[in-house]
């Protein structure tokens, strides 16, 4: 019986998700900060707790509510039960607010401010607009009020860092929805900076992509060296 306790609550959120009428639409995310057991029984170092967590992912993978990141695949599911258990979500929460990116996993922009809202330590947070809209100056920075009336200010995102940082020029949303990226940025930042055991270390979707665009101008780069440098020899010889 004691084996079974790191998956009792997990089961019963995912069997409740599942069975929703409405579980295709992405809920808030009510965390808490991720548990570190020490010495604990999870997954990983109890073969039947393990097995009851794959059984579970294998039933997950086929419902066609799950995301395509997770859809028919076994290990993904398995893996976002895991993060699920350490944050007290439901499988299906993480799922619905996470991608994969180039293999990673990623959450979306719009789950880190409701990670940051359901998290208990602030009162109330809001988006502050810097600058003039549509101008290198158009940026936000996440303001939050803690319960005892402190004011704390994220990190301020604006155009100028985006095209400074090459992320504007790097991934288009950046120029189709520039509102959206700057809020989610800032709001990454301010869970990075702020409560940045909510992320578990993880990157936003956003923040992947702009990397994985990155590597390959890098890439690309590279290689046009090597073969002009290739080009260069063979000139000389």
């Amino acid at each position: 019986m004691e084996k079974q306790i790191a998956l009792t609550e997990i089961s019963r959120e995912c069997e409740k998700d599942i069975s929703a009428p409405d579980c295709s639409e992405r809920k808030e995310l009510t965390v808490s900060e991720p548990k570190i057991q020490q010495g604990g029984i999870t997954m990983w170092n109890n073969t039947v707790v393990f097995n009851q967590a794959y059984k579970m992912a294998q039933i997950v993978a086929q419902s066609d509510i799950v995301p395509p990141a997770y859809k028919n695949k076994t290990g993904n599911c398995l893996l976002a039960i895991d993060i699920a258990n350490r944050m007290g979500l439901s499988p299906l929460s993480v799922m619905q607010n996470s991608q994969v990116v180039q293999n990673k996993f990623s959450w979306t922009g719009s789950a880190c401010k409701s990670m940051i809202d359901s998290c208990g330590k602030y009162k109330s947070t809001r988006y502050v607009m810097v600058g003039e809209k549509n101008t290198d100056t158009w940026g936000y920075y996440l303001q939050a009020t803690t319960k005892d009336g402190s004011i704390i200010d994220g990190v301020c995102v604006t155009v100028q860092m985006a095209k400074a940082e090459e992320w504007y020029s790097r991934n288009p949303k950046w120029k189709s929805m520039t509102e959206l990226m700057l809020k989610y940025r800032s709001a990454a930042f301010f869970m990075r900076t702020e409560c940045a055991s909510l992320a578990m270390g993880f990157l936003t979707a956003e923040e992947n992509e702009d990397i994985e665009a990155a590597n390959e101008k890098s890439n690309k780069i590279s290689l046009k060296e090597a073969i002009d440098s290739e080009e260069g020899g063979q000139s000389n010889g």
